[in-house]
């Protein structure tokens, strides 16, 4: 069972340990990302494969409770902007592990040009420089729903925002 106060852990290892083919794109999405480790790959695999079975499970589910579900499987999907409105359950078998990094708070704060780099994008927010709707979020693998993203933006009290405020004064006069 495990103790109550430990966690367990919330994604699957790769079934084979040396795949050279697998390690090379995750090396690529740990690099295109600004990722700590494989783990937060292996986090986000481990989503698309629970969300594409739940959808292969009520495509094949009828009854009034399986409908419930499909309408909530969606609406989390398109609230955390992996799908558009428009979408369907043959769409959530269609996703990938890039679709739920670009939804990441890191990937979001480079995206924005918060930062300069991923990395420095993922120091930032774990140094409590990025806040969302002025509240500071300190995790880079933090989701961003889809109306979150206008209002991410730097923490008022940090002194990044400041620096950054005085150098783009400077720059206009």
């Amino acid at each position: 069972m495990g103790h109550p106060k430990k966690a367990r852990k919330k994604y699957d290892t790769p079934p084979h340990p040396w795949n050279a083919e697998r390690i090379k794109e995750e090396n690529k999405l740990m690099t295109k990302y600004g990722l700590k480790n494989k783990k937060e790959i292996w986090k986000a695999d481990t989503l698309v494969r629970r969300f594409g079975r739940d959808s292969r499970y009520l495509l094949g589910a009828s009854s009034e409770h399986a409908d419930n579900e499909r309408t909530k499987l969606l609406g989390h999907l398109v609230r955390i902007g992996v799908l558009e409105e428009s979408a369907n359950l043959e769409d959530i078998l269609n996703l990938t592990v890039e679709d739920i990094l670009r939804r990441r708070l890191q990937t979001v704060v480079h995206e924005k040009g918060l930062a300069r780099t991923s990395k420095e994008a993922r120091m930032f927010i774990v140094h409590g420089h990025i806040a969302i709707n002025g509240r500071k979020v300190n995790s880079p693998s933090y989701v961003i729903r889809k109306g979150e993203e206008e209002l991410v933006g730097y923490y008022s009290s940090s002194p990044v925002a400041k620096q950054i405020k005085k150098q783009d004064s400077e720059k206009t006069e």
